[in-house]
């Protein structure tokens, strides 16, 4: 809400505003500055301070720093105001405070007076609900975060013997965007935090900004977030994949200049466990250049009811505030497969989900990779919840070569001293997860005989593995069996 939007609350019939913020400093300053315009009395109170106006220069009414005290007080005083409650959540389980409360509440109705609660965390009782209005303070929109930049960047010349803080407009701008969706004490301090080290603001200091933005958002463990994404572009074969996501680019990022088209939603990535849907989904956020965030369905559920969907509800909401991004639900089959055997929590979960997907204008695309097409509600892979569903087959000798490569070249292996032709040959029906194996328990083993890995060595460990496309092939033929006429090839 902005300040107009208060002080038509202030003017309302509801007695109790009910503020909920961190930022107990900025909303009591915007309370004072709003009653002023309106030429009412405030005064603030707290349990440590007692009572005082603050709209004049007056000592605090130290006797009234119990609740019962103070309310009594105001119902008795019969002046009209403005009374701001700090911190008084803990006196809301009591129900001689909680009557008298309701009592000065109900008084009130027939003046122009207000009480307004503010705490990090309050708990209505029942008894005053009808008688509250919920207020929420503002983000700060970019014309302020921009202003919060330069006032902490003048704030360090100051300090600095006058040292003009360096900068650039992109670097500015990335900053600014990155600093969305917090509230203005968080964005004052992270612009801070990325001044001061070394007294600019640049490109490297925007991973900085992003993981601790992160931090302050995420309050559970159900996402994970990665910035440096750009290692993942690296990616073996899925050349149909690539040059999907990188026609796409520019219009998730919604460039300047191009036509009037819907950003891009997401994907669905189908197909045999280990040929890298894992490694697909980190590789869009790497094509793409934006943090990835990996939702673990693992840990979404919770015991208590309805707090599942609450916690999936905070993870999308810290999704979009992290935008634009990548977001990666991993096995989401896990997580939403509707079945007669729970307690109706799957499907909550999936009406979540779809919900959101539709409402969702935030620059949030989603990967959603799967290994059980049988188990997803037709509801959530149908066109217009994502934009493609992509199959992922075992890799063809191309790409199994290619993998030699990547992973001999990411253990420092001589690969020159390596038959590629042979072992791409003798690895049919191998998973990219399984050749990654060969090429670890090689080096084992090459350690501990003390000698170099070889075309020898790798045979061998191939010839003491047998792959999931032996010992799982009924499942694998009838997964590519679906994903015919249904999905398309990332190669």
């Amino acid at each position: 809400m902005d300040s107009h939007d208060i002080a038509l609350l202030l003017r309302s019939h509801s007695p109790v505003l009910v503020l909920e913020t961190h930022e107990e400093t900025r909303a009591v300053e915007l309370m004072k500055e709003i009653s002023l315009s309106m030429g009412s009395a405030i005064s603030r109170w707290s349990v440590a301070t007692g009572l005082q106006r603050i709209d004049l220069v007056m000592d605090s009414q130290v006797h009234l720093k119990e609740p019962d005290k103070v309310l009594g007080h105001i119902r008795s005083s019969g002046f009209e105001g403005v009374y701001l409650l700090l911190d008084f959540h803990p006196f809301l389980t009591d129900p001689i405070i909680v009557r008298l409360l309701k009592e000065v509440a109900l008084a009130m109705r027939k003046s122009r007076s207000k009480l307004v609660l503010i705490s990090h965390d309050l708990t209505i009782p029942p008894e005053i609900k009808k008688l509250t209005v919920n207020v929420t303070l503002s983000l700060p929109d970019e014309q302020t975060l921009l202003e919060i930049v330069r006032r902490e960047a003048s704030d360090y010349a100051r300090s600095n013997s006058n040292q003009r803080v360096n900068t650039d407009q992109k670097s500015l701008d990335q900053l600014v965007n990155h600093l969305k969706g917090l509230t203005y004490n968080d964005a004052r301090s992270l612009a801070r935090a990325a001044i001061i080290d070394d007294g600019a603001i640049n490109a490297s200091d925007i991973p900085q900004v992003m993981q601790a933005k992160y931090d302050l958002l995420s309050g559970n463990d159900l996402l994970g977030f990665e910035f440096e994404t750009s290692n993942f572009s690296q990616l073996a074969g899925m050349h149909i994949l690539k040059k999907w996501l990188y026609q796409r680019e520019k219009f998730f990022h919604q460039v300047k200049g191009l036509p009037a088209m819907d950003r891009p939603k997401g994907i669905l990535l189908l197909g045999v466990q280990g040929c890298g849907k894992s490694v697909a989904a980190k590789a869009v956020a790497g094509i793409w250049n934006v943090p990835l965030l990996r939702m673990d369905f693992g840990s979404l559920y919770n015991k208590y009811v309805g707090e599942t969907e609450s916690n999936l509800r905070e993870a999308l909401k810290t999704a979009e505030i992290m935008a634009p991004c990548v977001l990666w639900i991993d096995e989401i089959e896990k997580g939403i497969s509707v079945s007669d055997h729970d307690d109706g929590t799957s499907q909550r979960i999936l009406g979540t989900m779809l919900t959101w997907m539709a409402e969702n204008d935030a620059p949030v695309f989603i990967v959603a990779t799967s290994n059980d097409i049988q188990r997803l509600p037709p509801e959530l892979i149908r066109k217009g919840r994502l934009d493609e569903v992509f199959f992922v087959d075992l890799p063809s000798a191309e790409v199994r070569r290619e993998i030699f490569r990547i992973h001999a070249d990411k253990r420092e292996l001589d690969i020159a001293g390596l038959d590629l032709e042979r072992l791409t040959n003798l690895t049919d029906g191998f998973s990219g997860a399984e050749i990654e194996q060969l090429v670890v328990s090689a080096i084992y083993t090459s350690h501990a005989a003390d000698e170099p890995v070889s075309t020898e060595l790798l045979e061998e460990e191939i010839r003491n593995t047998r792959p999931l496309s032996i010992l799982m092939a009924e499942k694998i033929d009838a997964l590519r069996h679906w994903s015919q006429g249904r999905a398309v090839s990332v190669d």
